[in-house]
């Protein structure tokens, strides 16, 4: 069937005056550099340079509002058909952006900020008063080399996971059974992990396990009152709760893999070692170093089982990032502090995801 002169999915160039073009150009960088103008006078407000009554960010909504508004009607007006088709992408865009950028934007300000909300003066800018006393604050540096603990974890969560899912695609009796079962923990919250495990089985006066260590001899059972052992112990309650997803991922891996290769490893005299180190775990590296990834996204999110169980103790011993911030601002009601803490820390995943995203793409990227 020939397409020949059917236009119905071709766009052709509008005949557009130089005129139109211009007005167009002039609605966008006008309506621009208002929303500027306004930001600028709103951020001079708020830290106090000058003084024009802005109670609130509406101005600069209001601002960006009609500038998304113009820059729509820009590109209808200097592109004609084709500026139409950018309004199918471009509104979305701008409502992601004002989603993203302006609450970072905010947080930026909160942060260079002393605002305590038990004090009565509000927020005053503080310039880099916050960054100093984060540099010399031991308690979250303790905080983070706790994350870096928890992060290690996850080898032995991996290894676990796999191990679960190389059972579960064996033929063994009650599989199905077995994979319901195993998928349990994953669909508790991790607040009811936290009582139910931190709160309940391992209360060292009421708690079972501790009753059956006494049972056998053991004087004064306590989980959580060594760092050590309360920091293993959350440890196990977070591996216990996410190691399932892992599991789950690796075993959907795991059943993609066509059965025909290792029945010509098997012709091959390969035992099911070198079937498994040869065969089934270099074809699983993509699917494992995503699960890998997005389990350590989850960790570095760590906060409930740690705020339920042991609120940071003992002495901080098991303090995550988002856990110390998270106290910081209930406990301290120090909002500036908390949001510099916080801004740091996003920095620091992000550098630390985008190393680790680029050496798993370089580690996988095959070899010539």
């Amino acid at each position: 069937m020939s397409t020949e002169g059917d236009l119905l999915h071709v766009v052709t160039a509008d005949n557009i005056s130089d005129q139109r073009k211009q007005f167009g150009k002039r609605i966008v960088w006008g309506s621009a550099a208002l929303m500027f103008f306004v930001v600028a006078l709103q951020a001079a407000d708020q830290t106090g340079w000058i003084s024009i009554g802005f109670e609130t960010w509406r101005p600069t909504l209001y601002a960006y509002i009609l500038w998304a508004i113009c820059l729509c009607a820009g590109q209808v007006i200097t592109r004609g058909e084709h500026g139409k088709r950018t309004l199918f992408i471009l509104p979305a865009t701008l409502f992601v952006v004002s989603m993203v950028v302006f609450p970072l934007l905010f947080g930026l300000i909160i942060a260079f900020s002393d605002w305590n909300l038990a004090s009565p003066d509000g927020r005053k800018f503080n310039g880099w008063d916050n960054v100093r006393q984060m540099w010399t604050d031991p308690f979250y540096w303790n905080a983070m080399r706790n994350m870096v603990w928890y992060s290690l974890a996850i080898i032995a969560e991996y290894a676990i996971a796999f191990g679960l899912a190389l059972l579960l695609n064996a033929q063994i009796k009650g599989r199905k059974f077995f994979r319901v079962a195993f998928l349990l923990p994953l669909m508790l919250s991790p607040v009811a992990v936290s009582w139910m495990i931190g709160k309940s089985m391992l209360e060292n006066r009421f708690g079972p396990i501790a009753r059956i260590l006494r049972e056998i001899g053991v004087d004064k059972p306590s989980f959580f009152s060594s760092p050590e052992i309360a920091r293993l112990m959350i440890m196990l309650m977070d591996a216990w709760t996410y190691i399932p997803f892992m599991m789950i991922m690796i075993l959907a891996g795991l059943q993609a893999i066509p059965k025909d290769l290792n029945e010509a490893a098997e012709v091959d005299g390969a035992n099911a070692w070198t079937r498994f180190w040869e065969v089934t775990f270099p074809l699983m590296l993509p699917v494992s170093i995503t699960a890998i990834l997005i389990r350590i996204i989850f960790k570095l999110k760590l906060a409930d089982i740690i705020i339920n169980v042991t609120s940071g103790g003992p002495g901080g011993a098991t303090d995550s990032v988002t856990s110390f911030i998270f106290r910081e601002y209930r406990d301290r009601s120090n909002v500036g502090y908390g949001t510099m803490l916080a801004m740091f820390y996003l920095v620091v995943i992000v550098i630390a995801m985008t190393i680790l995203i680029k050496a798993a793409d370089r580690w996988m990227r095959p070899r010539y």
